[in-house]
C-alpha cells in the first residue's frame, strides 16, 4: 500500500516537544489500554522484531514540526463521552464497562460493495499513521493528540461510494446496558449519537480514521476501538466508537444540531470569528491548564488547518454554515 507522509508546516519550531516526552513507538506492542483483542492487532501491524512494518512515523526529516502534545493523563480523564455522564471525568471513570470485543462496523447507503469490517480487518488491511493533530472542543478547550490510525478515505474507497453520494453519516454503538449515561433521567440526546460530514470531507487527506493514541490502543473513553478524527472542526464531529458508516444523497440528522441547530451547526468548523451563543470563540484554554495557569491562547481559523482545507469552502458564508 502507498505509505502517505503528512507534515503540518503551520507548526512553529518553538512547539517542538522535548524528546523524552516522546513515547517509544514500540511501546505499542506493549499497548495495556483497550481490550486484549484490541492490543493483538495493534500487535500485528509491527515486525516481530518491534520496528514498525506498517506504523508509519509523521514528522519532516528533522523533527523541526513536533509539537507541544498535551500529557496522556489529560487525554484520557477530560473528555466528553455522554454515553457515560455528563461530566469531564465521567467517561474515564464509567467507559470500561463497554464491550470492545468482538467489533464490528457496518457500511452502506449509496456504496456498490456494501458490508461489514471486523477490527481485525481494520487492523490488519490499512497501514497505520501517527498524526499530531490540534483537537478543539466548541466548549473552547483544547488539547494536541498524537493519534494512531487511518485515512477514513481508504476506508470509504474500499467501498466505492457512488457518484450521486454527497454525505457520510456516522453512528456510535449504542447498548443501554453497558452505558449509563443513556440511561440517565436527564438525558436529552436521542441515541444513538449520530454525525456526518459533506463527501469531501471525509475524503480529504486530513481526515482520520484513529485506532489508537500515544502509541497506545484507544481508552473506552475516547472512543475505543475506533473513532473519527476531524482536526479543523470543532470535536463533537469527530465521533466516537463507530459501528455504522452510510453514505447518503441527502445530509444527514446529527445529535446535537438536531438538539440546538442555533448552537451547533452541521459543519462546526472552527471559526474565531464565529461566537457560540453563549460564549467567545475567539480564545481557548489548551490544556492542562489551572485557575493560576489558564494557558489561555487565540483561537486559529480552521483551528491552524486553514491552508489545507479553507478551499472546501470557497463561496460559503461561513456565519451562515456554521
Amino acid at each position: 500500500m502507498t505509505k502517505r507522509i503528512y507534515i503540518d508546516p503551520s507548526i512553529a519550531s518553538s512547539d517542538i516537544t522535548p524528546e523524552s516526552v516522546f513515547l517509544n513507538r514500540r511501546a505499542f506492542i506493549k499497548a495495556s489500554s483497550g481490550t486484549a483483542a484490541s492490543a493483538l492487532c495493534l500487535s500485528t501491524a509491527l515486525s516481530s522484531a518491534g520496528e514498525p512494518s506498517k506504523l508509519i512515523y509523521k514528522a519532516a526529516p528533522d523533527e523541526s514540526l513536533r509539537v507541544e502534545q498535551t500529557p496522556y493523563d489529560a487525554i484520557t480523564t477530560y473528555n466528553n463521552f455522554y454515553e457515560f455522564g455528563t461530566d469531564k471525568s465521567d467517561p474515564a471513570r464509567h467507559a470500561d464497562s463497554m464491550t470492545t470485543d468482538p467489533w464490528t462496523i457496518k457500511v452502506g447507503g449509496l456504496v456498490d460493495k456494501p458490508g461489514e469490517l471486523h477490527l481485525e480487518d481494520l487492523m490488519s488491511g490499512f497501514d497505520l499513521e501517527e498524526r499530531i493533530y490540534r483537537f478543539r472542543c466548541v466548549e473552547a478547550w483544547s488539547m494536541v493528540v498524537p493519534w494512531i490510525g487511518f485515512p477514513l478515505s481508504a476506508l470509504l474507497e474500499r467501498f466505492a461510494p457512488r457518484a450521486e453520494g454527497r454525505f457520510v453519516e456516522f453512528k456510535t454503538l449504542y447498548r443501554r446496558s453497558e452505558m449509563r449515561g443513556t440511561r440517565s433521567f436527564t438525558s436529552v440526546i436521542d441515541w444513538p449519537y449520530r454525525e456526518g460530514l459533506r463527501l469531501d470531507e471525509a475524503m480529504h487527506p486530513l481526515t482520520l480514521m484513529a485506532v489508537g493514541l500515544y502509541g497506545k490502543t484507544l481508552p473506552n473513553q475516547n472512543g475505543a476501538p475506533l473513532r473519527l478524527v476531524v482536526p479543523w472542526k470543532y470535536g463533537f464531529k469527530s465521533i466516537k466508537s463507530i459501528v455504522e458508516i452510510n453514505v447518503t444523497a441527502e445530509q444527514p440528522e446529527t445529535s446535537w444540531q438536531t438538539l440546538q441547530p442555533s448552537e451547533y451547526g452541521f459543519y462546526a468548523n472552527v471559526n474565531p470569528e464565529v461566537d457560540h451563543p453563549r460564549w467567545s470563540q475567539r480564545f481557548e484554554r489548551k490544556l492542562p491548564s489551572s485557575i493560576f495557569k489558564p494557558n489561555r491562547v487565540p483561537t486559529l481559523p480552521f483551528n491552524g488547518y486553514q491552508e489545507q482545507v479553507a478551499g472546501l469552502y470557497e463561496g460559503m458564508d461561513l456565519r451562515q454554515f456554521y
